[in-house]
């Protein structure tokens, strides 16, 4: 054994004499064949799967995950069970060493945690079949260092915005598909209007308005971004800075045109022009409000044509509220945040505590001098 402590060893406090047991577990039975082994993996990531949807993991985070491994896979070229320190030395120090390193963290970190899901769940299985004893490849000599890379998402201004809005709202009276149009529109509205992202849009019920609540209503947000994957995170957004207005709108003036029964429990908010197997209405998909985004983008602010998302309306929305006088408390419930240094990301752009800093320093300085220059 070499001096590595393999991730198993590290999540239940055991020293490496009790990982080295395992060995002696149960005898060594006849190779497995290439057929079996290539049945096993595929069980075993299925199991995987599984395992991290149980503990309620977003699909997204997921996939990505997924994807990492299957990109390590298709270079190792053996089941990842296999794979040693010295593989993951050539794989991150040179495969992947001019790439970002969000992606090198990310791929670490798959590997990490699909290997701590082996050593629990499959390490006497995978012994038994190869001789193998199952250890992470990824260890503090190796392990990728850094953060992901940031981005620094400025969001267009007042104007360009008002713009943008303007000249969309114009459209939809001679739009080809009044329905649709409308649709994005409003969602993207929301998005402007009090940061809702697009998949938290889209997961939207009728049922979620609750215009009894508070001053203004308030949306029940019931699929808000977890933290580090953790799953939904409820919260109720205050319908402020016009947004009970533009829902208000779009009910009574855009909704039936897809057919739906508002008295269905689950009616979606913005619905599809495609229908279920009852007849309603589906739900739109995050693909056609983001595409419905950049096509107005393109017609009505082309300065912004392939940069204008939802996620840099959601930007703008925080630093609007932020230059109006919110708090940043205030504005961290409203777009679900976990941590104040979250919501300060968003606003950093227009805040001036430099500045301030800058000018107070210099009226001090003047109110010393004052009386020695004349």
């Amino acid at each position: 054994m070499s001096g590595r402590t393999s991730a198993w060893s590290k999540a239940r406090g055991l020293g490496l004499a009790s990982l080295a047991v395992v060995r002696d577990l149960r005898e060594l039975r006849a190779p497995a064949s290439s057929e079996e082994l290539t049945r096993f993996e595929t069980d075993v990531l299925a199991g995987f799967v599984l395992a991290r949807a149980s503990a309620g993991l977003a699909d997204s985070t997921i996939r990505g995950d997924v994807g990492n491994l299957e990109q390590v896979r298709t270079w190792f070229g053996r089941p990842l069970w296999d794979m040693e320190p010295k593989d993951a030395d050539a794989y991150f120090g040179k495969i992947l060493r001019g790439s970002p390193s969000g992606t090198r963290l990310a791929r670490s970190q798959a590997l990490t945690t699909y290997f701590a899901f082996l050593e629990l769940r499959h390490k006497v299985e995978i012994h038994q079949m190869t001789g193998r004893v199952v250890e992470c490849p990824i260890d503090e000599m190796n392990r990728p260092r850094g953060s992901k890379d940031a981005q620094l998402r400025i969001p267009p201004n007042t104007g360009e915005v008002a713009a943008l809005f303007t000249g969309w709202g114009g459209e939809l009276a001679t739009c080809r598909k009044f329905g649709p149009t409308a649709r994005n529109y409003a969602a993207a509205k929301l998005m402007a209007e009090v940061g809702l992202r697009v998949n938290e849009a889209r997961r939207l019920d009728l049922d979620d308005i609750k215009w009894d609540l508070g001053r203004f209503g308030k949306l029940h947000v019931r699929y808000g971004k977890g933290s580090r994957g953790s799953g939904p995170r409820e919260r109720m957004v205050p319908l402020i800075n016009n947004a009970g207005r533009t829902l208000r709108w779009f009910i009574e003036d855009v909704w039936g045109q897809f057919g739906g029964d508002h008295t269905r429990p689950g009616a979606p908010l913005f619905p599809s022009e495609r229908k279920s197997a009852d007849g309603s209405p589906r739900r739109v998909g995050d693909d056609a409000l983001r595409s419905g985004l950049a096509d107005a983008a393109a017609a009505h602010l082309p300065g912004w044509a392939d940069k204008l998302t939802p996620h840099v309306l959601r930007h703008f929305c925080a630093s609007e509220l932020y230059l109006n006088g919110l708090d940043l408390i205030s504005i961290q419930e409203v777009l679900g945040h976990s941590w104040i240094a979250t919501t300060m990301r968003y606003v950093h752009v227009h805040r001036t505590r430099v500045e301030d800093a800058w000018v107070a320093g210099h009226e001090r300085a003047a109110r010393r001098l004052e009386g020695l220059v004349r």
